[in-house]
């Protein structure tokens, strides 16, 4: 998306002007749902993809099917040819945001080890999926979102059970810290991975190259994208409303672990949120992939880390309560960050020379 002088909200509609009191709404929903109704949550998680409820896999795609279906697939060459966005975007995603969080895990939850290490395993979980949608509500790069997040679901795969081992095991037996030890498949990972992105990134893809070859780029940019847009903002209200009740009696019976849960999440997003914006800008980024490159570096892939939580330590566990509190912490702030990110934007600026080569438009 194009930089504009006029103000945001008056081009917003109603649903995106009022997104904060909608997923504010889905929250209360979900937790009210999950408290109220009795068997709800084992009842929505008897049909599962690998850990994660059938819900809230359909949920996941109904959000992120709109959003790939707007990217502009032959503008890729122009985001892989981006080495400095590339090579932050790792070094954020795979050294500093696991670092990150097993500190924090370990400064502010020391006498927690289940809550301990369902925060670290969030920390290993790279973002795949809400991502895409938030850096779209802030304006960002959709085709640097599509290639960060495809180059972190090879990661994925290639390095969660080796950094799981690493973080759980390895670093605390050299500081002389309690172990812990992770058993997960590669192929459930690669199973996650294919699930909640290679089906709406393909579906996306086909979409685009269909509806422009059968009538035209000006139809489907014009016509049928303003149609499709709004069902992510369903997709992701339905999520977040399946993703409390799955665990709203845990999250409201149990308030003063949520809180301690909660602290260590809120440092991690706020800090590396703001370490990518501050990268983003320092390297000569422009504002739309700086968004992106915040946005990839502060997301978790929630999905992921519960379902690795529920299969190594069980549905009840203190890991997959971490898991949980994971969105209820995330969705609120990123929403916020969301805000702050288009309030930077109208004042972002760059020096032309160093943001020539990495604009996309």
């Amino acid at each position: 998306m194009g930089q504009t002088d006029a103000p945001l909200l008056t081009k917003l509609s109603p649903l995106d002007r009022f997104l904060p009191v909608w997923i504010g709404a889905a929250m209360v929903a979900g937790l009210l749902l999950g408290r109220t109704i009795p068997g709800l949550g084992t009842a929505m998680s008897a049909v599962d993809v690998h850990g994660v409820s059938l819900p809230i896999a359909f949920g996941l795609l109904v959000m992120m099917y709109p959003v790939l279906a707007k990217v502009r697939y032959d503008r890729l060459d122009t985001v892989t040819g981006d080495r400095r966005m590339l090579v932050t975007s790792l070094v954020l995603n795979w050294v500093v945001g696991p670092a990150l969080m097993f500190a924090l895990a370990w400064l502010l939850l020391p006498d927690l080890p289940e809550y301990r290490t369902g925060l670290i395993i969030v920390g290993l979980a790279r973002c795949i999926a809400m991502v895409i949608i938030w850096n779209d509500l802030a304006c960002g790069d959709r085709e640097a979102a599509a290639v960060l997040v495809a180059i972190n679901s090879v990661f994925q795969v290639v390095m969660f059970a080796v950094l799981g081992w690493f973080y759980l095991s390895v670093l605390p037996g050299w500081l002389g810290l309690p172990q812990q030890h992770l058993d997960v498949s590669p192929w459930q990972i690669a199973a996650s991975v294919l699930v909640f992105l290679g089906i709406p990134l393909a579906a996306g893809f086909l979409t685009r190259r269909l509806g422009e070859r059968v009538k035209g780029r000006a139809w489907y940019e014009q016509r049928f994208l303003p149609r499709l847009g709004p069902w992510a903002l369903y997709g992701l209200l339905f999520t977040i409303v399946i993703l409390f009740a799955l665990q709203g009696h845990e999250i409201t019976s149990r308030p003063l672990d949520v809180a301690r849960v909660a602290l260590p999440l809120l440092a991690y997003f706020g800090l590396m949120w703001g370490g990518g914006f501050v990268l983003g800008r320092a390297i000569g980024l422009p504002y739309e992939r700086t968004a992106t490159l915040a946005f990839t570096a502060a997301g978790n892939n929630f999905e992921l880390a519960i379902a690795v939580a529920i299969a190594t330590f069980g549905t009840t566990s203190g890991q997959a309560l971490a898991g949980v509190v994971g969105p209820l912490i995330e969705v609120p702030v990123l929403v916020g960050l969301v805000y702050l990110a288009l309030a930077i934007r109208g004042r972002y600026r760059v020096p032309q020379a160093e943001s020539a080569s990495a604009e996309t438009i």
